[in-house]
């Protein structure tokens, strides 16, 4: 277990009780999920801690982790909900209401339909739109930092909200993003007090748009593939894993369970 700089010590992790991450390219290594990285999921689990995945990740993709997955919850699509398993039933507690957000993604997949078509249709939106029922998703992996900063700033003078990750633009219709749903679940769901959440919670991201999480929670830690996008993040990681993606993560989990006593 190496770091970048920086390593945490036991003490800042000892207590930690809800680990929160990202998924694509935080736990998932060239779109896969290596066996170390879903092991380190149940290794997690098996002592207590409550992991919840963070993701720009569609309904679809967010029913199928919280079923099958060792996890307590689920947000999805940026913070347009959460998901858990309540009495065996998969629940979506949505930011605000289910369809009023489901009629704002409508018309703003129309108006992110057109101002690409108007680009001359070299964006895309995502495969997985058709799973999503509140952002909207377009895929930028090919395109330069240049272009996708530049459709990014379109889409904010339209007046949507924007998130960068690794492989998409995610855009909705609203005030909330991955930091205020997480704040919600820990506070309303889960009960943690807030004075409580600087040393109960860690969290793992790798791009942009987990800056607001790196912000939140004190112990916070990105994957090496992370650094080349330091310079445009308006919080960054405390520590840095030396391993890339879910490696990395893998890494984390076991500095964590090591800080606890409990690692095998």
């Amino acid at each position: 277990m190496t770091f970048v700089n920086l390593a945490p010590s036991a003490a800042e992790l000892q207590h930690v009780r809800y680990l929160f991450t990202d998924i694509d390219d935080t736990l998932t290594t060239e779109g896969k999920l290596l066996p170390q990285t879903y092991n380190a999921l149940w290794d997690l689990s098996r002592v207590g801690i409550a992991v919840v995945p963070v993701t720009g990740g569609s309904a679809g993709w967010c029913e199928h982790i919280v079923r099958a997955w060792p996890v307590a919850a689920v947000i999805g699509e940026s913070g347009a909900y959460s998901v858990t398993r309540r009495h065996g039933e998969v629940v979506f507690d949505y930011w605000e209401d289910g369809a009023l957000q489901g009629e704002r993604q409508r018309r703003h997949l129309q108006a992110m339909q057109h101002l690409i078509a108007q680009k001359g249709g070299t964006f895309k939106i995502a495969h997985d739109q058709v799973f999503r029922l509140a952002d909207v998703a377009i895929d930028i992996q090919g395109h330069n930092a240049h272009a996708v900063e530049e459709l990014a700033a379109e889409i904010r003078a339209m007046g949507g909200t924007v998130a960068i990750s690794s492989i998409h633009i995610n855009t909705w219709i609203g005030d909330y993003d991955k930091r205020a749903m997480s704040e919600r679940l820990l506070t309303s769901m889960f009960g943690v007090h807030p004075d409580e959440l600087p040393s109960a919670t860690a969290f793992v991201g790798d791009s942009r748009n987990d800056a607001p999480m790196f912000g939140f929670i004190p112990n916070s830690f990105g994957v090496s593939n992370i650094v080349p996008v330091l310079p445009h993040l308006q919080h960054v990681p405390k520590w840095i894993s030396a391993q890339p993606a879910g490696l990395g993560f893998a890494d984390i989990a076991r500095t964590i369970l090591d800080a606890m006593g409990t690692s095998q």
